[in-house]
């Protein structure tokens, strides 16, 4: 029987991914052309082209990556661009992730009204996305179909962009930020889909950078998982996730792309490599603050 039939909770796979991983960590693909590999260059451009390189490029990451993290964050801008092409591209690294036993984040970011936010869960499904992030903008109607089929979601909540503190510090009329107010409302919706670990299907995005509004989010949200971008080539560093975890080192996972992605590659090295050794040292570096090391590189 495969993980997926055994924890029905999507929240509980994810840790137990994790947990078989050795670390809290996962990998986010973004593929960018002009970034890949010269091997998986196009000669000529072309969305058909261009969408098999950033497939292929997709696909040899998971393969470098299995076994160091349990987990994979797609962004779908970097497929979508290139049309009906880099659809079907993201419907096959989807297909390839679930393959390989990864639990798979769908970072879209879609929200509407309720009848709408129903079609878009309904995509995500048809992917089969453990997880899908959302935006809280339109309340409960953009978040709650997410949640259902025994999917999940992360909330934005605290990101790590520079310009998202116009709107997420602000502070509201009762004392509360923006993003503390969002907090609220997460921690709400969420404790209905609280499954065997403890943890509620709905989580949020809390980025690495935001270190102090950390500590105040996760008193607010005891029982969310936190998505945590901006570590590495946004800033972050290990010692800013801390704060997103909770004391029994449980309830966050941290993200990592370019750094990953992108990584030098030593003369006689193949890229793949240099990927693996990357997400490796990720994997020790955010392992070393946050519980002892279950499993070394091999």
């Amino acid at each position: 029987m495969s993980t997926t039939q055994t924890l029905a909770h999507p929240t509980d796979l994810l840790l137990d991914a994790m947990k078989r991983a050795g670390s809290p960590v996962c990998v986010g693909l973004d593929p960018v052309l002009e970034r890949l590999p010269q091997p998986l260059q196009p000669q000529e451009e072309s969305n058909a082209t261009a969408a098999y390189a950033i497939a292929a490029f997709s696909c040899a990451v998971l393969h470098a990556v299995r076994g160091v993290v349990g987990a994979i964050k797609v962004q779908s801008a970097c497929y979508e661009r290139y049309g009906a092409e880099g659809a079907a591209a993201l419907d096959c690294v989807f297909r390839e992730a679930r393959e390989l036993g990864f639990c798979v984040i769908f970072d879209a970011k879609r929200a509407d009204i309720g009848v709408s936010t129903e079609h878009y869960a309904a995509a995500s499904r048809a992917l089969d996305a453990q997880f899908t992030t959302c935006s809280p903008y339109l309340g409960a109607d953009g978040i709650e179909p997410f949640l259902a089929q025994q999917r999940g979601a992360f909330a934005l909540v605290r990101t790590s962009n520079p310009s998202g503190d116009l709107l997420q510090s602000l502070a509201l009329a009762d004392g509360r930020t923006v993003a503390e107010a969002v907090a609220d409302l997460v921690a709400q919706l969420g404790a209905k889909h609280v499954g065997q670990s403890g943890f509620s299907s709905l989580g949020a995005v809390v980025g690495a950078t935001k270190r102090a509004d950390a500590v105040q989010l996760r008193k607010r949200m005891p029982h969310a998982m936190f998505l945590v971008p901006g570590y590495g080539a946004q800033g972050g560093t290990a010692d800013d996730v801390r704060a997103c975890f909770r004391e029994d080192g449980r309830g966050a996972i941290v993200n990592a792309s370019r750094s990953v992605l992108y990584p030098k590659v030593a003369a006689g090295q193949s890229f793949e490599d240099a990927i693996r050794d990357a997400a490796c040292v990720f994997r020790d570096e955010i392992a070393a603050v946050v519980r002892p090391m279950e499993q070394s590189c091999a």
